[in-house]
């Protein structure tokens, strides 16, 4: 119950024909592990470089490098000092350094000192980053900035303003009139 995450099985299918006529072959391949298959606690401290192919979870302290080939959840508690590059990177704790990967995710609780490249980014109101955010294999990025002297000027046309006759509702040219010749309503001073 308490024990270590197993991996599911499926079993094989045999690609072949069989030898032994009616005994069925019944190996098994391990399948993409589902949750986290490291996970650093709350109260520990982990100082090194960090490697692993599946997903991990930090909620201690860790200083060094993280390179992870699956997905990155720094929790809230998590305080990293470390470059972290990961497939899909989430933090919700602080992290100073670099961070790398295909979708990072900075929760509302989430601090990064540092420098983050993926290709999708998002991030919630209140999470805080001090560094600079480079969009890596957006069409936007590949195909560079235009200044606007190589965009075409628009076209302007001149409208002239318009109104409406009173009484036949008909269009007409508006006029400019001064101040001085509006008529004015005179306010009657009740005593």
């Amino acid at each position: 119950m308490f024990g270590p995450r197993k991996t599911q099985t499926t079993p094989a299918v045999p690609t072949g024909p069989s030898n032994s006529g009616s005994q069925n072959v019944n190996q098994s391949q391990p399948r993409q592990q589902v949750g986290f298959e490291t996970v650093l606690g709350a109260h520990s401290f982990l100082t090194g470089d960090f490697k692993a192919q599946a997903n991990v979870r930090l909620d201690g302290t860790f200083e060094g490098t993280l390179d992870i080939e699956g997905n990155v959840l720094v929790g809230e508690t998590a305080r990293i000092t470390a470059d972290v590059h990961g497939k899909n990177v989430t933090v919700a704790g602080a992290i100073r350094g670099n961070v790398s990967g295909t979708k990072v995710q900075l929760m509302r609780t989430g601090r990064i000192w540092g420098d983050i490249s993926a290709t999708a980014f998002t991030s919630e109101d209140g999470a805080f980053i001090d560094g600079k955010i480079t969009m890596v294999g957006h069409p936007a990025g590949i195909a560079g900035f235009q200044s606007a002297g190589a965009l075409p000027a628009p076209e302007v046309v001149a409208v002239h303003p318009m109104a409406e006759d009173a009484e036949s509702g008909e269009p007409v040219e508006a006029e400019l009139m001064d101040d001085d010749k509006v008529p004015q309503k005179k306010e009657k001073d009740e005593k």
